[in-house]
């Protein structure tokens, strides 16, 4: 997502192990106001995209966090944190499958009176 007037940022990580950072870029002029984004993915040659960078998906969290577990071509799942009303947010988790990044998992989440994160699946 990019807005008519951009006002763009990149976090620029190596999602796939190759010491080669994939593009990752936000438009901040899209941001709410809770610190929500819209963070654009481009992968490059070597996670089936050919010879130049292409666009793999869109990753919405006021903060991204690759994570261990790994989807296709090696690529990294990776967690985003989504602010919502009143100390909730939503964890989303986006695997790498078929050359995209997909939303396979949301969690409602809210803060604890000892700021633990208490999350709706006890198991994460």
């Amino acid at each position: 997502m990019i807005s008519a007037a951009p006002r763009l940022e990149r976090a620029d990580r190596d999602l796939n192990g190759d010491g080669i950072a994939e593009v990752i870029v936000v438009d901040r002029s899209l941001c709410t106001s809770e610190g929500n984004c819209y963070w654009n993915v481009y992968v490059g040659p070597g996670a089936g995209a050919g010879d130049c960078a292409r666009y793999a998906g869109r990753l919405d969290g006021s903060a991204l966090e690759p994570l261990a577990t790994k989807g296709d071509d090696n690529m990294a799942d990776v967690r985003s944190y989504w602010n919502a009303y009143k100390g909730r947010l939503y964890l989303h988790a986006y695997r790498f499958q078929r050359g995209g990044y997909r939303l396979i998992e949301t969690l409602a989440c809210k803060r604890g009176g000892d700021d633990k994160l208490e999350c709706a699946d006890a198991e994460h």
